[in-house]
């Protein structure tokens, strides 16, 4: 098969997809706490058969050990760098608290109050 048309049914799926990742984004946003991490991915760099590394954030909302009955999910978002106005992005509408490592990217979206920061106990 042609790469063109392995690429564009990728990008038909991506698409028809999009409605559902929305719904699950809303529904880890929705929660009262969350964690967040990053990893880096290895990304091709198209034209000089090198990769780069890009970022995969993940948001987690998962409170049943404390009772609560809604149900876990996780929000992965890429981005090709860590710069912090990507976790800013991503949490604008979250308020609650993170729980996350001391990347200092964070730090914008501890400002004003609305998101607590929680201490990684693995990073203190």
């Amino acid at each position: 098969m042609d790469r063109s048309t392995l690429a564009e049914w990728v990008g038909g799926c991506s698409r028809l997809l999009e409605p559902l990742v929305e719904a699950l984004r809303r529904h880890v946003m929705s929660a009262t706490k969350l964690h967040a991490d990053d990893t880096p991915v290895p990304v091709l760099a198209p034209g000089n058969g090198k990769t780069k590394t890009g970022r995969l954030w993940t948001y987690v909302r998962d409170d049943r050990p404390w009772g609560d009955q809604s149900p876990p999910a996780v929000w992965f978002a890429y981005t090709p760098d860590r710069k912090g106005e990507h976790p800013k992005a991503h949490l604008s509408e979250f308020q609650g608290t993170l729980q996350a490592d001391a990347y200092a990217g964070y730090g914008a979206v501890y400002e004003g109050g609305r998101v607590n920061e929680a201490a990684c106990m693995a990073h203190s």
